[in-house]
């Protein structure tokens, strides 16, 4: 879709950005040309998928298996009392075409994993990994990286967030996590429970990150990693670098991640 292609509606509605010099008829036209797979329609997704739909991300596909719970309704905010039961991907997806019309929304109840990965990502410009264990966050990173889609990254923990973001051009999450931590190191928000509001900052960076990519406006976190602290309200910055030896991105990358056992460390099989 070109600028002049933009319709009266659209550029009402979009007008806040069509009058960025930085975004433009131009920049708002390649969002609703943009193509965005959000895994996980939780806490993480629900802000990713607001800020995305109303922002005018043209595709916009919600993979998750799970059904909506009313202990989820805390922190995920696409979800209401009513859909207690539902398949996330349903009322997620109802939640944003009546945030936006212009958007196309597909769904996938599915969970990810080495045989529905290709299936999922292919076709899509951009992954928001908004998942909440680690052998989805680990099997996105290596099918991504290894085919090219630059994806963002978010994670939760009871005050705490992490986000970064990888184009493809520097790290990817092996090279700062080279496996999954051991079973029950790292509990879940089940467990530990969980900030309400956290979810809310650290999906509307990975959001942000998202518009950005497409927009082609300001630097990405891509080679860095924000740590953010809800209690004490502070914000880190954590270099990655590159590993040169790193299974994925290094000098001599697997072929498939069917080398790689995500059920437990999700280590590389050794040959």
């Amino acid at each position: 879709m070109s600028a002049p292609d933009l319709d009266p509606e659209q550029l009402d509605r979009y007008s806040r950005h069509i009058i960025m010099d930085d975004v433009g008829p131009e920049g708002q036209a390649n969002l609703l040309d943009a193509s965005v797979l959000v895994v996980g329609a939780g806490g993480l997704g629900s802000p990713v998928l607001q800020y995305l739909a109303a922002a005018g991300v043209g595709t916009i596909g919600i993979a998750d298996h799970d059904v909506v719970e009313r202990s989820n309704l805390q922190r995920q905010v696409v979800h209401g009392d009513a859909d207690v039961g539902r398949p996330k991907v349903d009322s997620a997806a109802e939640f944003v075409r009546e945030r936006n019309p212009d958007v196309t929304v597909e769904t996938h109840e599915t969970a990810v994993s080495p045989e529905t990965v290709a299936d999922l990502v292919d076709g899509y410009d951009f992954v928001v990994d908004a998942s909440d264990n680690f052998p989805t966050r680990f099997l996105l990173n290596d099918y991504c990286t290894l085919a090219g889609v630059p994806f963002s990254h978010g994670a939760i923990y009871r005050f705490e967030g992490q986000v970064t973001t990888f184009t493809g051009d520097g790290p990817c999450y092996r090279c700062l996590f080279p496996e999954a931590p051991p079973e029950g190191a790292v509990p879940d928000c089940a467990t530990t429970g969980v900030l309400g509001v956290l979810p809310g900052t650290v999906g509307a960076i990975q959001a942000t990150e998202t518009v950005k990519h497409f927009v082609g406006v300001g630097e990405s976190l891509d080679g860095r990693m924000v740590v953010y602290d809800a209690a004490e309200m502070t914000f880190d910055e954590v270099t990655v670098r590159r590993n040169p030896d790193c299974p994925v991105c290094g000098d001599d990358p697997i072929e498939s991640v069917r080398d790689v056992e995500y059920a437990e460390s999700c280590a590389v099989r050794a040959d």
